[in-house]
């Protein structure tokens, strides 16, 4: 893989993703250690001064007001990060912790930090290793930054705290780092706070999410337009003169143009088209489009709000150009967690929609001449009945887990950091309610491709080529069986991206971060972010 260069004005979204996901290697330009060499004397020099300097030369937070002196300094930065690694729970998951990493390496790079080049290219060092601090979930109320995790890290690159080891074991640092050829790194003034001081963690779990929903809204596209086939519902309601010329949100025109696509020389549609059994077709099959498309939108604005965070130097305080030293407030996390949040929101509201798609296919009363619950011997098979339970389950917790954490807060510090942003928290939740989303769209997809077959004329191109990628891992249609790893084996056909490259071989498809239509983005191009991925 392509190694990825931590340049801190042209980090994309896919770089993040390449490195936490894709073990991709960083690299670091002479130019940048250069800058961060420059910015680092002027640290020295007010580190030197009588005036006492917040992060430099005093204790932090609401214990600011204490005036360090030189030999205490190096102490006090050690100090900082191991109080601050306090974190509890369950270990982070991988791929989020490497995120992390890379994201406050990149506001190291920027040169606003004050750290000594070692400290960047020992912290790269640990990232490139493939070595994983052991982050733990609560530890981060996403005001001054992700405190709890991100000390976690820096505590590693001193030689101290836990790694995670053969089988997701935690294991001690300091063998890890001696394994690797890697020294521990002392800290000296302003670099323990630099540490941990970032929205990284928050950042981080933004840009996976942005990820995992451009495969799963182009996932929910698709499954929704095997379950309008199967239920003998039309296309007509997804042609473009209905929805972009109409109603010109870039979303639902995507979401519409996948699903007429995904339709497209169905016998299933035309054995129907003018029979006229139906005026028009259910909410949860007509507004599919609407409901997908708009969290399509949601995801532009998400995605606008984390292109801006990988322009930014999160800390505090800051280096400035004219070499001073200013507090700030832009560790405060709330931009993210309001996306985060939002995205939450409509996580579910896709899920839901699905769902009652679902619940027309098992139900005889509504399922257009289908069996009921699909089930081969209807009273002696129950079907996906439970198939459909399960789903309902998921769902049920989406819309739980919609509920913001961004509208709490709960002040800390003595009262010194009185308002926070709860953005870790929307993150986490997030990443559950994603893995539910994929698995309610996995029952709608097994659901939908089993109608198929039982109707016996042939689907759409786009359609049967899903069905014959979910039969080359689940049997069809036939007497009940044991179904947990058959919805497992669809799940992992859904979050692998098989869906989706499976029915891009056959059409053109519009995804989240590349839009069908139009391909011209004022928004984006306003805030000069074209081309930027």
């Amino acid at each position: 893989m392509t190694p990825v260069e931590l340049a801190p004005d042209a980090l994309s979204l896919r770089d993040v993703v390449a490195v936490a996901r894709h073990d991709a290697r960083v690299t670091i330009s002479a130019a940048v250690l250069d800058r961060v060499r420059g910015t680092r004397q002027h640290i020295d020099r007010l580190a030197g001064a009588e005036r006492p300097v917040y992060g430099v030369s005093t204790g932090f937070g609401a214990l600011a007001q204490r005036h360090v002196l030189g030999a205490l300094r190096t102490r006090l930065q050690a100090s900082l990060v191991r109080s601050h690694a306090a974190g509890m729970g369950r270990p982070v998951e991988r791929e989020v912790v490497r995120a992390l990493m890379l994201l406050r390496a990149r506001t190291m790079a920027t040169g606003r930090t004050g750290v000594r080049p070692e400290v960047l290219a020992g912290y790269v060092a640990v990232l490139n290793a493939g070595i994983t601090p052991v982050a733990r979930e609560y530890g981060s109320l996403g005001c001054s930054g992700d405190l709890a995790p991100l000390a976690a890290c820096a505590l590693v690159l001193m030689g101290e705290g836990e790694v995670l080891g053969e089988g997701g074991r935690a294991v001690p640092a300091a063998g890890a780092l001696a394994a690797a050829g890697i020294a521990p790194v002392s800290l000296e003034e302003k670099e323990g706070l630099a540490l941990v001081n970032g929205t990284d963690g928050m950042l981080g779990m933004l840009v996976l999410a942005l990820d995992d929903l451009e495969n799963l809204l182009t996932v929910a596209d698709l499954s929704a337009a095997a379950s309008v086939e199967a239920l003998l519902g039309t296309d007509q309601a997804f042609r473009p003169e209905l929805l972009w010329a109409l109603r010109p949100h870039e979303g639902q025109t995507t979401s519409g143009a996948n699903m007429f696509a995904a339709l497209r020389g169905s016998a299933i549609v035309a054995s129907h088209r003018d029979s006229g059994h139906l005026v028009q077709d259910a909410y949860s099959l007509r507004c599919a489009p609407q409901v997908t498309g708009a969290a399509r939108d949601t995801v532009a604005f998400a995605e606008q709000v984390a292109r801006r965070e990988l322009r930014a130097a999160i800390d505090n305080p800051v280096v400035l150009d004219d070499g001073s030293v200013s507090s700030n407030g832009n560790f405060h996390g709330a931009p993210l967690a309001y996306a985060l949040d939002f995205l939450a929101i409509v996580v579910a509201d896709v899920a839901s929609i699905a769902e009652r798609r679902t619940d027309r296919l098992m139900d005889v009363a509504r399922n257009q001449g289908l069996p009921p619950f699909l089930a081969d011997d209807p009273g002696v098979d129950s079907g996906l009945m439970i198939a459909h339970y399960t789903q309902a389950a998921m769902v049920t917790e989406n819309k739980r887990l919609a509920v913001p954490a961004s509208v709490d807060s709960i002040p800390s510090s003595a009262m010194q950091e009185d308002h926070a942003s709860m953005g870790w928290h929307a993150g986490r939740k997030l990443r559950t309610a994603l893995d539910n989303l994929a698995a309610v769209l996995a029952v709608e997809l097994y659901a939908a491709t089993r109608a198929l077959e039982l109707r016996g004329a042939a689907p759409a191109p786009v359609t049967g080529a899903l069905l014959r990628l979910v039969r080359g891992r689940v049997p069809g249609p036939g007497p009940d069986r044991f179904l947990s790893p058959e919805l497992a084996e669809v799940v992992e056909l859904v979050t692998s991206g098989a869906v989706v490259a499976t029915a891009a071989g056959i059409t053109d498809l519009g995804h989240t971060l590349a839009g069908w239509a139009p391909r011209h983005r004022p928004d984006r191009e306003r805030d000069g972010e074209v081309g930027r991925d």
